[in-house]
């Protein structure tokens, strides 16, 4: 990299020694005496990569640049003693600190980070997008991967390694437990996107479950077809995740577009939704209803409000199904056999389920 050549030229007259960065190939690439660069020290890589931590082979001393998980770049300095030891700690600072400046500035997943958090003016975007090459009206798509119970497990390393394409597909940690993978899907035919997220999303779950038993829930954003508009992909994913833990919180994966009305819900003050409660059952609380009459409200929903396929999958018998349904009615005051009361009480469930997600103040 110049870049490093650049600096270790510069520090070279105030270095009484050789000093150089190696690749995570073990190849010379900057050094203070040119005629090094190239030179292979793959042995010291291979021990640096062991321990991650500053050692001593054949003459020199070697402290890595990155991190455990992988080693971006090793800065060496001539000499075992602590002065060399000194010396190569200083030029691994100095090389870490102008390569993050630098990515930064040039780096298209820095870019990204900026655009999905609002860190960046609008106008800038263009500007920058046209600086980086960035091909800007391409269909994208933001996951947003949280992971539940990581164990020994790297977030940010398992979707990495499932996307590798660093020229496509954009891969960003952002909290302990939280994973942003921007995803290219330039070929896809607009009927097929949807299917398509899914399909990467249930990909993302199977994986981290089977090779490194964690756990994750994926949130799927809007696809997006200019670079602008990442943002909102990625405020949808976080919103899919949390509506998605509401009302349907046994799905790992969970699309934006496909959340209906529990978006709209999630969007209202909690005390709009508190006052339709006590609207919808004026004759009696929710609360009210026993276990078994929620199972039975439940099972008619699940089977499109069908009286004689709702009494076969409970297992009871027609006339049984018949006095529960009169029941509710007596206690709610709505007929669930009539459209228009099954759907202000299937509203009015998910408005208690959110209602009761919140966070009661006190």
């Amino acid at each position: 990299m110049k870049l490093f050549q650049s600096i270790i030229h510069q520090m070279k007259d105030s270095v009484d020694r050789v000093i150089g960065v190696i690749d995570d190939g073990g190849t010379i690439i900057a050094c203070s005496q040119l005629t090094k660069i190239g030179e292979s020290h793959k042995a010291a890589l291979e021990e640096i990569a062991y321990s991650f931590d500053s050692v001593v082979y054949d003459g020199y001393t070697y402290k890595p640049i990155g991190t455990h998980s992988h080693i971006e770049y090793i800065a060496f300095a001539e000499g075992t003693d602590k002065a060399a030891f000194s010396t190569v700690s200083l030029v691994a600072i100095a090389l870490a600190n102008i390569k993050t400046l630098y990515d930064e500035k040039y780096d298209k997943t820095s870019f990204i980070k900026k655009i999905i958090q609002d860190n960046i003016l609008p106008g800038d975007i263009y500007i920058k997008s046209k600086e980086l090459r960035f091909d800007n009206d391409i269909n994208r798509v933001v996951f947003l991967v949280h992971f539940i119970n990581r164990g020994e497990a790297v977030p940010f390393d398992i979707i990495q390694n499932m996307f590798p394409d660093k020229n496509k597909d954009y891969v960003l940690s952002v909290g302990e437990s939280d994973i942003v993978l921007v995803k290219e899907l330039k070929n896809t035919p607009a009927a097929r996107i949807s299917e398509v997220s899914e399909g990467i999303a249930k990909s993302i779950v199977d994986t981290a479950q089977t090779e490194f038993l964690t756990s994750v829930v994926v949130g799927i954003g809007t696809v997006v077809s200019n670079i602008k508009d990442l943002a909102r992909s990625y405020k949808d994913a976080q919103i899919a995740i949390s509506v998605g833990s509401i009302f349907e919180p046994e799905k790992t994966t969970v699309n934006y577009e496909s959340l209906g009305i529990g978006r709209l819900i999630y969007q209202l003050p909690a005390t709009l939704c508190e006052m339709f409660l006590q609207e919808v059952f004026k004759r009696g609380s929710l609360e009210a209803l026993d276990r078994e009459t929620l199972v039975t409200i439940q099972a008619f929903f699940d089977n499109n409000l069908n009286v004689s396929e709702t009494s076969r999958k409970l297992f009871v018998h027609r006339n049984t199904l018949v006095y529960r349904l009169e029941k509710i009615k007596k206690l709610t005051g709505l007929d669930l056999r009539e459209f228009e009361h099954a759907i202000t009480f299937k509203v009015a469930l998910m408005v208690q389920k959110y209602v009761q997600s919140r966070p009661q103040s006190y």
